[in-house]
């Protein structure tokens, strides 16, 4: 608990005191990359903080240009450890009150994170079209399909909004498993546990030849991916397994 409790208030301060600059430096100059790595040099940093090590592995499975990078989620502690494994700039979607911060909402923005609003169709779908223009922009992004974390650290079925993504876009998907995350930070709980969070990145799918109406399918393939990465005890259960193929099916 003292160690989250620090962790916060070193994130606050640093956001409060770089915020501002490089908020400015990106506006003048719409260049949001240096905004961007000096935004993950203070994850990066709050991590160190919290004695949690961050260790990538398939790095040579990531494809050149812009990829769109799926995972597993079970802990408030994936996006920043997978972003940290990350060799480039990606964007991620984002809970829409999580940019209604101050500061640090304006910096997501900048730096091309897409604000959803998860209870409201719509909008979420038109945060999804905003991500899709990004992807063709030449944004890579890191998606979280599950749309929440595990309860469990089990691996759940994917939303195939990612997916739609993927396909309309055209970019290549880098199946990603994230190990112990939820050891580190359990879902709803304030209490840090050092140690190690493993990133394992996988073969890129492409999407090529798959349409919307078989995005289930494409989902399905990036699934087993993830999974094959994944522990014994974060594997899915065979009920979601056998949901999924279901969904898969012709």
């Amino acid at each position: 608990m003292i160690r989250a409790i620090v962790v916060s208030l070193f994130l606050a301060l640093y956001i409060l005191v770089l915020g501002p600059p490089y908020i400015l430096h990106c506006l003048l100059t719409r260049r949001p990359d240096v905004l961007y790595f000096v935004g993950l040099g203070g994850a990066k940093l709050a991590m160190r903080l919290s004695g949690i090590r961050v260790r990538a592995e398939g790095l040579e499975n990531i494809p050149p240009g812009v990829c769109l990078f799926v995972g597993n989620h079970t802990s408030n502690v994936d996006p920043p450890a997978v972003a940290a494994a990350i060799p480039r700039r990606v964007a991620l979607l984002g809970k829409k009150e999580v940019f209604r911060i101050p500061i640090l909402g304006r910096a997501l923005l900048l730096v091309n994170f897409v604000p959803v609003d998860r209870a409201d169709r719509e909008a979420a779908a038109a945060s999804v079209e905003m991500a899709i223009q990004h992807l063709r922009d030449g944004v890579s992004f890191l998606i979280f399909p599950e749309g929440t974390r595990s309860p469990d650290g089990r691996l759940r079925s994917f939303k195939k909004g990612t997916f739609v993504m993927a396909i309309k876009a055209g970019v290549p998907i880098v199946p990603v498993s994230v190990i112990d995350a939820h050891k580190r930070m359990a879902r709803r709980s304030t209490v840090i546990s050092p140690g190690e969070v493993r990133v394992r990145f996988h073969k890129p799918v492409s999407p090529e030849g798959y349409t919307l109406e078989r995005r289930a399918e494409l989902s399905r393939k990036v699934f087993d991916a993830v999974a094959s990465g994944l522990p014994a005890d974060q594997k899915p259960h065979d009920s979601v397994i056998a949901e999924d193929a279901a969904e898969a099916s012709p």
